[in-house]
């Protein structure tokens, strides 16, 4: 037997607190075998509230332990702005109500005056009608009204949710014919014990909310660093996913914002050649979401130098020893951002794709046929920053070249697609190779489908929650050759004319409209002048002479004695031709711009210069960057190209 004491406060209209009410009253053993099951329910209630910080999560957590135990119907009810949003209801035994009578999950309620959970909002206190047959209290409509009746509403219980002053919603719990009972109503004990769970149900829904908030702010901070536009591409068909990782209410790690480093881009390269990039940045939070922007957006920009893919990752991984920070505490060597990278480089005219990886997993490769294999990459490279710790000897990053056959399909992915899946019977974990076998049949039963169903099926291969964000990159060749032509012509300038012709002809025949054509043979013209006037000459070696002196008899055979040890070609027939200056002029049609391309050996790239009013040159590239969409020059094997794409449109029909 023991007293439970209850204190309210007196208080002045004005809101002075002017006194202090204490009631006291002995507890029944049957009240006190009632309070020792409050206490185990608010016990596995404080349980429940613990394990997750995801809303959603909570709130079902709390309707679950209360219903049917302690109610047969529980509302949760959250303030979403000025509006009240229903954020969760849970009714005994599976019932559920008809549409358009008690509000769902998601609508919006609005309690008229007088209503027992609006005085309980408004008095920021729990209200108790203990018993409806005799007490009246206006509904949100008729039809809710009548809900109650017909299923027996007999009493219900309200409390505000408070959580730092502030007012987050409210819940309410009604007792109703649909669970047999000793007790059918509510009392005051009952009505104190809700205001218990509301308190400790308020701390919870605000410390969700506020790690919701803040997740989504990292969320939206890493998804702006992504790309937000699927672009096109001739010859390619492309699709993407990103996953970020489930809060880490089960994975052990702690509770942290799931975003990560992983990342991925598809760059616009010269000549309509595609940059496919993936990787994943070390670590987990704001600071590697931050990392990755960073890589992402300097690796653009090295891209569009239009350098080969190792020169590119060299490049990069030089970039990142730029952000280590300094050694702290023990530490002796400067930490560097380490991930993981694979850049590939894809022309859909020549099918030639070209790579290099730093520390990645291989991609899968879908083969016309419908076999599954990883890319045979034979130089896997070390992660980006690895070199920057101090770690010597490291081999360099190295280029790979293969052709893809028509109809190929290439599955690029980070780990937190094969690593550490939760399996579905709870006893651990698929291994990265039970994983990526998944991965491969999934991908085989859907092979020969478009980009955005190959995606679909490797973002649902493998069953469980991700313990890390994932990215997905889907990219397929074309069936289809796209239009390109090419010639070589020597470097005159009698040529200009022959290789302007070449291209109105080629023009016509792909269905060019005549504005655009002529557009861009004037500036087909334009680059080919400016390569025969700067396209180097190769060295011819000297021819070396052997002179007498002035005055000396002329001798026999004079002019075509050789000296002892010289050769006789040194000034013979067999001395090698001049070799001829070529450039050769290639034109590439997509599906909505023209490339021009023009290549020569000479290693020195153009750049635009100020002509003066006076001078005679000067102005063919000025002109070129003014009517161009884009254009660039880029160094290759045997010296450089130098391009510009125009835009084209389809031909208008006349008839």
């Amino acid at each position: 037997m023991f007293i439970r004491a209850q204190a309210v406060p007196l208080r002045h209209p004005s809101g002075a607190i002017d006194g202090i009410v204490i009631v006291g009253r002995q507890a029944t053993r049957r009240s006190s075998q009632h309070e020792r099951d409050r206490i185990g329910l608010l016990e596995r209630i404080g349980e429940r509230l613990a394990r997750s910080l995801e809303l959603g999560l909570t709130l079902r957590h709390v309707a679950e332990a209360l219903v049917p135990h302690f109610a047969d119907h529980c509302f949760i009810d959250l303030l979403q702005g000025d509006k009240l949003i229903r954020r969760a209801q849970i009714n005994a035994h599976g019932w559920t109500p008809q549409p358009g009578t008690w509000a769902m999950v998601g609508e919006q309620i609005s309690y008229p005056e007088g209503h027992f959970c609006q005085q309980a909002m408004a008095r920021r206190d729990a209200v108790l009608v203990s018993d409806l047959v005799y007490t009246e209290f206006p509904a949100p409509n008729a039809q809710s009204m009548r809900t109650s009746e017909d299923v027996g509403l007999t009493s219900i219980v309200a409390a505000p949710l408070v959580a730092r002053g502030e007012l987050l919603g409210v819940i309410s719990l009604a007792l109703s014919r649909l669970t047999e009972r000793e007790e059918q109503r509510y009392d005051i004990d009952d009505r104190d014990f809700l205001g218990a769970v509301a308190s400790r149900i308020a701390v919870a829904i605000d410390n969700a909310m506020l790690f919701e908030e803040e997740r989504r702010t990292a969320l939206a901070f890493q998804t702006s660093l992504l790309p937000q536009v699927k672009p096109t591409f001739d010859g390619l068909d492309v699709a993407w996913r990103y996953v970020p990782a489930k809060p880490l209410e089960t994975h052990g790690q702690g509770i942290q914002t799931q975003v990560g480093g992983d990342w991925y881009d598809l760059i616009p390269l010269s000549a309509g050649r595609v940059g496919i990039v993936i990787g994943d940045v070390e670590g987990r939070g704001a600071r590697a979401a931050a990392i990755m922007g960073q890589l992402r957006a300097t690796l653009r920009a090295f891209a569009q130098d239009d350098k080969a893919p190792a020169e590119i990752l060299r490049k990069l991984d030089d970039w990142c020893r730029t952000l280590r920070t300094p050694p702290s505490g023990d530490e002796e060597h400067f930490d560097s951002p380490r991930a993981s990278c694979t850049y590939l480089v894809y022309d859909a005219w020549s099918r030639s794709l070209s790579f290099a990886n730093a520390g990645h997993d291989a991609p899968l490769v879908v083969s016309t046929d419908g076999e599954v294999a990883e890319l045979d990459i034979v130089h896997h490279g070390v992660l980006l920053g690895v070199r920057g710790t101090g770690v010597a000897g490291l081999p360099t990053y190295r280029e790979e070249t293969l052709t893809l056959q028509p109809d190929t399909t290439l599955v690029l992915y980070t780990d937190g697609l094969t690593d550490r899946r939760q399996r579905a019977d709870g006893s651990g974990h698929y291994t990265e190779a039970e994983a990526r076998q998944m991965l491969c049949a999934a991908v085989k039963g859907v092979a020969g489908s478009s980009a955005e169903v190959i995606a679909t099926a490797a973002e649902q291969a493998v069953p469980g929650d991700i313990d890390d964000d994932m990215a997905i990159v889907v990219v397929s060749t074309s069936r289809e050759d796209l239009a390109s032509w090419q010639a070589t012509f020597p470097a005159e300038a009698i040529r200009v004319s022959e290789a302007r012709r070449h291209a109105q002809l080629t023009f016509e025949r792909w269905g060019l409209p005549r504005a655009q054509a002529e557009l861009a043979c004037l500036l087909v013209s334009e680059v080919v002048t400016n390569v025969v006037l700067h396209t180097a000459t190769p060295a011819r070696r000297r021819h070396r002479m052997a002179l007498e002196p002035a005055g000396a008899p002329a001798s026999a055979g004079a002019g075509t004695a050789v000296p002892p040890g010289w050769d006789t070609d040194e000034f013979g027939d067999g001395f090698p031709e001049r070799p001829s200056r070529t450039f050769t002029l290639r034109l590439r049609r997509g599906a909505a711009a023209l490339w021009v391309e023009v290549f020569d050996a000479d290693l020195r790239l153009p750049r635009i210069r100020s002509a003066a009013e006076t001078d005679e040159g000067g102005r063919g590239l000025y002109l070129v960057d003014q009517l161009a969409t884009r254009w660039g020059s880029r160094p290759t094997k045997d010296g450089k190209a130098v391009w510009f794409e125009v835009p084209v449109s389809p031909k208008r029909d006349t008839n």
